[in-house]
């Protein structure tokens, strides 16, 4: 009976996460449809990306200068054992738009932005809201969703260019100016060595990871009386916040690895 019960349980947990995944890639189909319909919310878009993108400027400047900085003192002591202190900038350029630019960025708009975005439209569903917008025939994805995704897609590029030139600048604070690293030699080295496919893969990379948060976020919320165990009421949000963080952060990371791995 015992074995019986346990394969019963597997059984539900596969039909529960088959079943949000079809969910979930129905909600991507609607809110990409949603961004074609008229009439198009041009205002409402532009206060998500100050939402999203405008507000989350102090976060990304201070996590990207400290990055900087934390790479130019890193690779300071690494170079010198190889009397390489002269490739310091195309180290520090090279890993903050390839990897650390759009990943960090993303991250960082995930708890700043993501956990709120989740946690508002998750309200909205327990306190009938999104019901309503369906009852008087306004289309909740036009209307709600599909701003969210245009705002997301935008700021994130956006975001991650501010990252990438304010962490170079950290790693010119930290190796040059604390360390005495030629300036010359930092910057030159990272003209010659930075090429249009390196700022190319961290663009890709920033437009992949916007699709993904906004979608893994807004969908959480969307779809918070659906979600195992989530109780209802704030428990309920509470709990599809949480998975909207984790869930985003995972596939972040997981995608860095499959476009890292595509686009070299």
């Amino acid at each position: 009976m015992a074995l019986l019960a346990n394969i019963e349980r597997v059984g539900e947990r596969t039909l529960y996460v088959v079943g949000d995944l079809g969910r979930m890639g129905g909600f991507l189909a609607r809110a990409l449809a949603g961004l074609f319909k008229r009439p198009f919310r041009l205002a409402e878009v532009i206060r998500q990306i100050r939402l999203i993108g405008a507000n989350s400027l102090p976060v990304i400047f201070f996590t990207a200068a400290f990055t900087g900085m934390v790479l130019g003192l890193q690779g300071y002591y690494t170079l010198r054992k190889f009397g390489a202190e002269g490739a310091l900038g195309t180290m520090v350029a090279l890993s903050l738009v390839r990897e650390l630019g759009p990943v960090l960025t993303a991250l960082m708009v995930i708890g700043r932005a993501g956990s709120a975005m989740c946690a508002e439209i998750g309200i909205m569903r327990n306190s009938e809201q999104i019901d309503a917008l369906e009852c008087m025939a306004v289309d909740p994805f036009r209307y709600l969703i599909a701003p969210k995704f245009l705002a997301t897609v935008i700021s994130i590029p956006l975001l991650t260019m501010i990252f990438n030139v304010v962490g170079i600048f950290g790693g010119y604070l930290a190796g040059v100016v604390l360390l005495g690293v030629n300036a010359g030699s930092y910057f030159a080295a990272m003209e010659q060595s930075v090429l249009a496919q390196d700022i190319n893969m961290g663009f890709i990379k920033s437009l992949v990871f916007g699709l993904l948060v906004v979608w893994i976020c807004s969908g959480r919320g969307y779809f918070v009386h659906q979600i195992r165990g989530a109780g209802f009421g704030a428990e309920g949000v509470s709990c599809a916040t949480t998975q909207a963080v984790v869930l985003a952060s995972i596939s972040v990371l997981l995608w860095n690895y499959l476009l890292t791995a595509i686009l070299l």
